[in-house]
């Protein structure tokens, strides 16, 4: 028997309904964090499902960080102006501007990258690795695992979520897709620093 507290607990993490909730808790034989990932594999599987559909409402948040030396644009589509209208979509915009606030992404995700980036971050990785003394035979693969934690960084879909470092950007965009039945879309952001060279 699943206990009504966990439910709750795992609907607050996730924001699935709650029969999906007691579902991936049987599913998961009451363990709260393996329910999660079941949620979120289900979520993942949702978002690939509504990928292809068309986004022509949704949003233009601005966010002005507390000092108001940070300020962020950023614009998120949806499928009907009925759910841009929601709370929930209307706090994902948020949640995104404050995390382009935090995190500083450069690129909305890996294939907006240039590939002269791409090429300099090889060489700079390669050169590190070996004046750390790395043999030849394993720089590639200590090239191929850098470049993962670089693109984390700078690319906003794949950066960790502030809020929850367990799950990324993507995956807070797939759990709201999810949630909201629609499809959503990052289409792009703008973030002003004070003083900030061009």
């Amino acid at each position: 028997m699943i206990k009504a507290e966990l439910v709750k607990q795992l609907r607050e993490r996730t924001g699935a309904g709650i029969m999906d909730c007691k579902k991936a808790l049987q599913e998961a034989k009451g363990d709260l964090e393996k329910a999660i990932v079941y949620l979120r594999e289900r979520g993942l599987a949702v978002a690939a499902k509504k990928a292809g559909r068309a986004t022509k409402e949704g949003k233009i948040e601005a966010y002005i960080h507390a000092g108001s030396k940070i300020g962020v644009l950023i614009e998120v589509n949806c499928e009907t102006d009925f759910v841009a209208r929601t709370d929930d979509f209307q706090h994902l915009c948020r949640e995104l501007a404050m995390q382009v606030a935090a995190a500083s992404p450069k690129y909305l995700e890996r294939q907006d990258v240039p590939q002269e980036r791409v090429d300099s971050e090889k060489e700079i990785i390669a050169t590190q690795a070996k004046n750390e003394g790395k043999p030849e035979k394993v720089i590639d693969k200590i090239i191929t695992g850098r470049l993962e934690k670089f693109y984390q960084e700078i690319c906003f879909l794949e950066q960790q979520y502030i809020r929850d470092t367990d799950i990324t950007i993507r995956d807070l965009v797939n759990k709201y897709i999810a949630k909201l039945g629609e499809n959503i879309v990052v289409r792009r952001f703008c973030r002003f620093q004070l003083g900030e060279e061009g």
